[in-house]
């Protein structure tokens, strides 16, 4: 029996966090032991934002997916396709016949629109390719006829617009060429920020995968915790600090329970609290940045792996144009 298949994928705009690491790739690798999965580098999506500085989208390519395979995604007895949008060119075909049906209403009602809007305020992104790009992303998904898109619950609004764009598809041409997909709703981690706000490449808060171990320890020690522990001797509540969710991911069961009891006690202070982290966060991701070192070196490997799954998308993709140039009559 055939696996039902997954389709994702991300914005080459800089380097890899810890956030991408728990919160995508991480579920991306685990999803490619019961689905067939297809990854991909979004570098149109992020000529979006970047049009002006095109080469930072072509610089951070392939250090994406340095970052994807050291965190196992691509790799393995059931490894996924690990693909470039730019290349497979049936993506931009979809994408120009599918804008021909959407309405304009759809998506300047996207209640994610303005929250971009704000989040990139500093680019000016007032363009008909940042409006669209829900009707490209709707491309990228149905012409691989994908069952299901990992999403969380805020990027659901994303998908019902490409499954709205896909049934009015089949609604107007009468056959049920694309496949409305279906979210597969992921739990990640929230990880805040040095600053306390969502770990974000545009807001300079990150701690990433090819930062040193001195560089990790100098993030670590200025990052925002408990705000209402203003001194050591003031008690702080765990669930509310920034710190929490990362020794969740990266301390012993022991010592998170240590640390939760003397942080409410306030006989620990913060200082302490970011060393014990420190210490057990540098040790969790050497792995991880140890293969990051050998796929580094190794680029032609990496090239190689992506080639191979750029070439396996574009016949699934190909064959998806020909369904739908037929239903439309071309």
């Amino acid at each position: 029996m055939d696996k039902k298949r997954v389709l994702s994928g991300m914005r080459p705009t800089g380097k890899s966090h810890l956030g991408h690491l728990h919160g995508i790739f991480e579920n991306w690798r685990s999803l490619q032991d019961t689905y067939e999965c297809f990854y991909f580098a979004a570098d149109w999506h992020a000529l979006t934002s970047e049009y002006k500085n095109p080469e930072i989208v072509g610089e951070n390519i392939w250090e994406m997916f340095v970052d994807m395979l050291s965190a196992g995604v691509g790799t393995g007895k059931n490894a996924g396709h690990l693909f470039i949008q730019s290349h497979v060119k049936e993506h931009a075909e979809l994408f120009l016949l599918l804008s021909m049906i959407t309405p304009l209403g759809w998506l300047e009602r996207n209640p994610t629109y303005k929250e971009l809007m704000l989040e990139l305020k500093e680019k000016e992104i007032h363009t008909y390719g940042f409006l669209g790009y829900p009707v490209l992303q709707a491309a990228d998904i149905v012409i691989y006829k994908a069952q299901y898109v990992p999403v969380g619950k805020d990027q659901l609004p994303h998908l019902e617009i490409t499954r709205e764009i896909a049934r009015r598809f089949n609604f107007l041409y009468g056959k049920n060429v694309l496949l409305p997909p279906d979210a597969l709703l992921t739990e990640a981690a929230a990880l805040g920020g040095l600053d306390g706000r969502k770990m974000s490449k545009s807001y300079g808060n990150a701690i990433y995968l090819a930062d040193s171990p001195e560089e990790i320890k100098e993030k670590i020690s200025r990052m925002v915790t408990d705000t209402r522990r203003a001194r050591k001797t003031d008690p702080g509540e765990p669930s509310d600090c920034n710190l929490y969710p990362f020794h969740r991911l990266y301390s012993p069961k022991a010592l998170q329970d240590q640390i939760a009891e003397e942080c409410r006690k306030a006989s620990i202070g913060c200082v302490q609290c970011k060393r014990y982290l420190t210490k057990y966060l540098i040790e969790g991701i050497a792995p991880v940045q140890e293969r990051r070192a050998y796929y580094l070196s190794h680029l032609n490997e990496v090239k190689e792996i992506v080639h191979t799954g750029t070439e396996k998308a574009r016949q699934v993709a190909r064959k998806t144009m020909e369904d739908v140039r037929n239903a439309i009559g071309f």
